[in-house]
């Protein structure tokens, strides 16, 4: 039997329905290292007769209405170019160092508080 073949992705353009600044978080699994995407710009698009939404982190501005272009999946229109996951890719490995490293020094810490009686 033949592998099945992933059609081509289809060229459409979208329309951006917002763009919000987004302030830099700080929190320990992130240690302290922002990305340095800061305009989170949502924009809808038509496939198939069918209107879909995405969203995606820019590091310039979208003004609203503007057109950007996108590529989608004809199999599955919500899955298209632009739009990414929840985390970023190269951002879970910084994820795990910061959970190793706070359960470190976690375990240093009850060490050194163990010893002083």
């Amino acid at each position: 039997m033949l592998p099945a073949t992933q059609p081509e992705w289809i060229a459409t353009t979208a329309t951006v329905t917002t763009c919000r600044y987004q302030f830099a978080r700080m929190n320990t699994l992130s240690l302290g290292m922002g990305t340095g995407d800061r305009f989170r710009i949502t924009f809808d698009y038509y496939a198939h007769g069918r209107l879909y939404s995405g969203e995606f982190q820019s590091r310039v501005a979208i003004p609203q209405n503007e057109k950007i272009s996108l590529r989608y999946n004809p199999l599955n229109p919500e899955q298209n170019s632009r739009s990414r996951d929840d985390i970023a890719p190269g951002r879970s490995a910084i994820y795990g160092i910061g959970i190793a490293g706070s359960i470190l020094l976690s375990l240093a810490w009850l060490a050194i508080v163990r010893g002083c009686r």
